[in-house]
Parts: C-alpha cells; structure tokens; sequence
C-alpha cells in the first residue's frame, strides 16, 4: 500500500478497480485547512487523464506491471501476432488494442508488451529503430543549410519529415515515441 504522501511520478495505482499512473503531483498546504495531493492521473488501459485530490493519508495498493519480451511475429487483416521467443507461446491482438505502437516496427522486430492482471493492454516499439525510405523527392547538392524538411515513406508505410538531404533508398533512424528523423545510418 502507497499512501498519497508518498506519490512519485511514474508511480503505478490500483484505484476504484482501474490501474492509474502518476503523471504529476504536488503536495499542497492551504493557510486554512488540511493538506492534501493534487495529482494528474493516467489510466493505462484507454490513455484517458485525469486530475484527483487526495488526503495524504489515503493509502492505495500499487499496480505491478508486468513488461515481457515478444516477437511481432506478421499481421493480417484483423489480427497482430506476437511470439514469446523463450516458450514459443503466439498471441493475437486487434487493431484496437495496437493502436498506433507498431507504425514503425518492421515483422520479426522485438517490442514490449505491458500487461496487469494477465490482460495485455500495451505495446511499446523499441526506442529507436532502423528503417529504409522506400519513397521520397530527391535531394539536391546544398540542401543542409536551411533546416526544412520534406515528407519520406518509410518501409512499414508510415510518414516522416526528413532532412532536404535525404534520399529514397537511403536507411534511417527514428525515435518512435515521437516519429521524428533523427540521423543517417
């Protein structure tokens, strides 16, 4: 048990049955009246935030989060297969619970899934991933002074702002938390 005193950001909760994480806090002490935690929560399974006060007092049972290794195994029309490359295990997940988590991962690429309780509810890419660009303008001899950028495909089929400079067929790396170019390979 956790009290509210206690929070931390990053701090997973099991609050009124859902799993919340802390994104922020500040213990506030009124002139008039008691203390209390104004936070802002997230809940992990819909991506939903929101904003609760508490008494430094109330004690909550943290949420255990469960991250494990998989293979993205392929994907058809409904369904996204992932492997357990130790037991051999396969599951299935919907678009739905994919979301936007594997716009930059390539089949065979190892990504994380968080589950709680048994039930998977996320899937996190690597960091960083290696991808070719399959479609874009041609870059031209000077164009590195100026900062602009220009839409490239990507061979998973996402889009990415590149660098004037950068060419079709040539292999980048992206930060997938945020989809932006960061260099060369």
């Amino acid at each position: 048990m956790v009290s509210a005193g206690d929070f931390r950001n990053g701090l997973t909760l099991e609050i009124e049955g859902n799993v919340y994480q802390v994104i922020e806090f500040q213990h506030v002490k009124p002139g008039k009246g008691a203390a209390f935690v104004r936070t802002k929560l997230k809940d992990i399974k819909n991506g939903g935030v929101v904003e609760k006060t508490f008494r430094p007092t109330e004690k909550y049972p943290q949420a255990h989060i469960e991250r494990s290794e998989m293979q993205y195994l392929y994907s058809d029309s409904d369904f996204y297969y992932f492997m357990n490359t130790e037991t051999y295990d396969q599951i299935s997940l919907t678009s739905d619970q994919i979301g936007d988590a594997l716009k930059f991962v390539k089949e065979n690429e190892m990504v994380k899934m968080c589950s709680h309780g048994g039930q998977i509810f996320s899937v996190e890419p690597p960091l960083f991933v290696e991808l070719q660009i399959i479609d874009t303008e041609p870059g031209f001899k000077g164009d590195t002074a100026t900062g602009a950028t220009k839409p490239a495909t990507v061979e998973t089929g996402a889009q990415v702002n590149v660098p004037l400079f950068v060419n079709q067929g040539e292999v980048i790396q992206i930060d997938t938390r945020t989809g932006e170019y960061m260099k060369r390979v």
